[in-house]
């Protein structure tokens, strides 16, 4: 039976390639560029002519697309070492390197936004022009910050230790953008994170995953066909992927009976306890402050404080809630939008209207602004 041609194989194999050319010898920044020129091969002939060993295919024709770069730049002697280091056709290595860069991609030297754009890159398989349309950037300033990117770890070796909690907070940041041009950043990060848990045995990776999936589930419930933003309490969710959240829950409860907590199992445990929940008004909230306290212990962070007096005004009502408010600063992002919600559950109309109209001016987010300018006319309206 001929071999069929699966687009997801092409970017699959690419970090795998990559770090196969790179032991080779291949400095990072031309093995990544020999890669993606291969890639682009693959999405030109495989359809017509897909190849029985599409590992070894990628790994030959990158191989030599480097040859040819370094051919131009080198003297005859390295031409003729690199020349004789290529490898007779056939099945490529099964050794799995993806891991390593991983790391690499998302390595300290690099800014957030540095560390996403190469992780796409050069693990994902994305084009500089898929990258830049889903940042909504152009593409000449997306490609400048891979080069710059790729300069930074061109020195890293890629047999030091990684970091884990690094590539996760990449990959979390790549899940949390969402959806935009031809490329879904949500699913990409999933598939990132699989390919991830694949390499390596650790309990935040499949909590990563699992709070993605969970969060991923809800997806189809959050936004109506006009474009309106609709909150967990009013969504429908008979909406919501049940199968998603099946796997998401089985790999929460793998991951806490290894008891090494860490931030993304936290989370996942919170995005559970929604999941769980017939109706909204059926969450069992205490639990959900319960998860919190654990997450602002592990973390302090402030987000996750503000998440944290949602669930207590839930729980013990909107004034315990508006006291966990009381203790953050002001300034933080969407804490007015809290204290507009936790006001209206006590009771306080009046200065929630007030609170929901400031939040919508300060959002950054069409949507989101649209929605709080919402809240604030629902509740105007509604005064005597």
């Amino acid at each position: 039976m001929e071999p069929s041609f699966d687009p997801a194989v092409v970017r699959s194999l690419a970090p795998e390639v990559l770090a196969i050319l790179v032991r080779r010898g291949a400095d990072f920044a031309a093995g990544e560029d020999a890669v993606q020129e291969a890639l682009v091969e693959a999405w030109r002939s495989w359809p017509d002519d897909p190849p029985r060993d599409p590992k070894g295919w990628l790994v030959t024709v990158a191989w030599r697309r480097h040859l040819d770069a370094a051919r131009s730049e080198v003297s005859r002697r390295r031409r003729e070492e690199l020349v004789d280091a290529e490898p007779e056709p056939g099945p490529a290595a099964g050794a799995d390197d993806s891991l390593r860069l991983y790391f690499l991609c998302a390595h300290p030297s690099l800014t957030p936004s540095a560390a996403v754009a190469l992780t796409l890159r050069a693990v994902g398989g994305l084009t500089t022009r898929q990258i830049a349309e889903a940042y909504l950037v152009p593409e000449t300033t997306m490609a400048q910050r891979i080069v710059r990117a790729k300069r930074t770890v061109s020195e890293v070796r890629l047999d030091e230790a990684g970091d884990v909690a690094t590539v996760l907070r990449t990959l979390y940041l790549v899940f949390n953008e969402g959806y935009s041009g031809d490329v879904d950043l949500a699913a990409e990060a999933i598939r990132l994170t699989r390919q991830l848990a694949a390499s390596i045995d650790h309990p935040e990776v499949s909590g990563l995953l699992a709070l993605m999936l969970l969060h991923h589930a809800r997806r189809p419930a959050r936004v109506a066909p006009d474009g309106r933003l609709v909150p967990l309490a009013e969504q429908d969710r008979t909406q919501w992927d049940t199968s998603a959240i099946t796997e998401g829950v089985d790999l929460l409860q793998s991951a806490l009976s290894r008891d090494r907590l860490g931030e993304f199992q936290a989370q996942a445990a919170v995005a559970a306890l929604h999941a769980d929940a017939p109706t909204f008004e059926e969450t069992d909230w205490v639990q959900v402050v319960d998860w919190y306290d654990e997450l602002v212990e592990l973390t302090d962070n402030p987000v996750a404080r503000l998440n944290r007096a949602v669930a207590v005004g839930h729980a013990d009502g909107g004034r315990a809630g508006l006291a966990a408010l009381a203790q953050l600063d002001d300034s933080l992002p969407r804490h007015s939008a809290v204290a507009a919600y936790l006001h209206e559950m006590d009771g306080d109309v009046a200065t929630a209207a007030r609170l929901y109209a400031q939040a919508a001016m300060r959002a950054t987010n069409l949507a989101e602004r649209d929605h709080l300018t919402r809240q604030a006319a629902r509740l105007n309206t509604a005064r005597p």
